[in-house]
């Protein structure tokens, strides 16, 4: 496995962060968080070595949907890959984040294997 283990966490809500950044802090990832998609944005512009975005996709103000675009958009900022983390289940969902540009889905509650998974192939 690559040395460039950082994850961005981009999630409103504090407690899914910290759960988040607990669980992978101690399977060896290093987490950064923000608490909103125009955050998050700002933090991949500083941060040059981020390798993979776990995006809440439901935020208020710039949603994952959003911020997946202007990441598209963005020449350094297109190739970080994103998984869409989302309390969304219901049929089609899955298909939306995809399609919306994120390379994979894990839904709420987190199944903590899955997301290791989906980490380990795209770090």
């Amino acid at each position: 496995m690559s040395n460039k283990k950082k994850v961005l966490i981009i999630d409103d809500d504090n407690r899914n962060i910290f759960a988040l950044t607990a669980v992978l802090k101690a399977r060896g990832y290093n987490c950064l968080s923000a608490a909103g998609g125009a955050e998050g944005l700002q933090v991949l512009k500083e941060q040059k070595d981020v390798a993979v975005v776990l995006m809440d996709m439901m935020m208020p103000d710039m949603d994952g949907y959003e911020a997946i675009a202007v990441m598209n958009a963005h020449p350094e900022l297109k190739d970080i890959p994103v998984i869409a983390v989302t309390a969304q289940a219901m049929l089609g969902d899955k298909e939306r984040c995809l399609e919306a540009g994120a390379v994979g889905y894990v839904s709420k509650p987190i199944n903590v294997d899955n997301l290791t998974d989906l980490l380990t192939k795209y770090i």
